[in-house]
C-alpha cells in the first residue's frame, strides 16, 4: 500500500513541486495540500495520512505549532511528521523535534533523500538532513529545562551501542549491520530505550544521548570492537 502524504507550504510553487516530487516516487501519495498550519491541522486531523510533510515558516499557525498540535506530548494517536524548511536554523530544528517531528530536512535536499525522509517516518525511524544532525543536537545538548532525565532502569551494553547507532541517525537496517544483530533485535532494543527513557521516538533518544553527552564522550574514547 502507499504511504499517505499531506503536504502543507504557505507557497503555492513549493507544494506543487513538493506534490509533483513526492508522486513520482514508488509508493508514495500525496492525498491532500494546505497553505498554512491551521488547515493543514484540520486537514491531518480529517484525512490521518501516514506523514505529515509540514514547512516551518507558515502565517498564522506555523509548523511548529501544527507538529506540536499533532504529535507533541500528550497527542493521543500522534501523527508522524516531517519539517521542511529553506532555513537551516538550529533553533528551529530543535523547536520543531521537541514538538514531536520525526524528521527535518532542507528543502535543497533532493527527491530520494525526500522519499527516505517520508519512508523512515511512516515506519517509525527519523531522517534529519546529515547537514545538520550533529551541529544540531551536539549545539543544543544540556539546554533543555534542568538536567537530562535519568532512565528508569540502567541501560545495558547493547542498548548503549543502539542509543548511540541511532542518535548518529543510522536506520534499523544499517544498526543491523553496525552491530551485527538481527532487524527484530534493533527494534527491541530500540523500544526498550523509549521504555526507559521515556522517549516517544528515536529522535527523542538521540536528544537524549546527547544532552548526556553519550554522543561526545563516545567520539573521544577508542574505538572498541564487537
Amino acid at each position: 500500500m502507499s504511504i499517505r502524504v499531506i503536504v502543507a507550504d504557505d507557497q503555492e510553487i513549493v507544494r506543487t513541486g513538493l506534490t509533483m516530487l513526492l508522486g513520482s516516487q514508488p509508493g508514495i501519495e500525496v492525498v491532500g495540500e494546505a497553505a498554512d498550519g491551521e488547515a493543514a491541522v484540520e486537514l491531518a486531523r480529517r484525512l490521518r495520512p501516514d506523514v505529515c510533510l509540514f514547512d516551518i515558516r507558515m502565517p498564522g499557525t506555523d509548523g511548529i505549532e501544527a507538529t506540536r498540535r499533532l504529535a507533541g506530548p500528550g497527542v493521543e494517536n500522534p501523527l508522524a511528521v516531517v519539517v521542511i524548511t529553506t532555513f537551516d536554523l538550529d533553533e528551529y530544528v530543535y523547536a520543531a523535534l521537541r514538538a514531536g517531528a520525526r524528521g527535518f530536512l532542507l528543502k535543497n535536499a533532493g527527491t530520494q533523500l525526500l522519499a527516505q525522509a517520508v519512508h523512515a517516518a511512516a515506519t517509525g525511524d527519523a531522517l534529519i538532513a546529515p547537514s545538520v544532525t550533529a551541529r544540531l543536537l551536539d549545539a543544543f545538548a544540556g539546554t533543555g529545562s534542568g538536567a537530562p532525565s535519568q532512565p528508569i532502569e540502567p541501560l545495558t551494553d547493547r542498548e548503549e551501542q543502539v542509543l548511540l547507532s541511532v542518535a548518529r541517525g543510522r536506520t534499523n537496517r544499517e544498526i543491523t549491520e553496525e552491530l551485527y544483530i538481527t532487524l527484530s533485535t534493533v527494534k527491541t532494543h530500540i523500544a526498550s530505550l523509549m521504555a526507559k527513557l521515556g522517549a516517544r521516538n528515536r529522535v527523542e533518544i538521540a536528544i537524549w544521548a546527547h544532552e548526556t553527552r553519550r554522543v561526545r564522550n563516545a567520539a573521544a574514547a577508542p574505538r572498541r570492537k564487537y
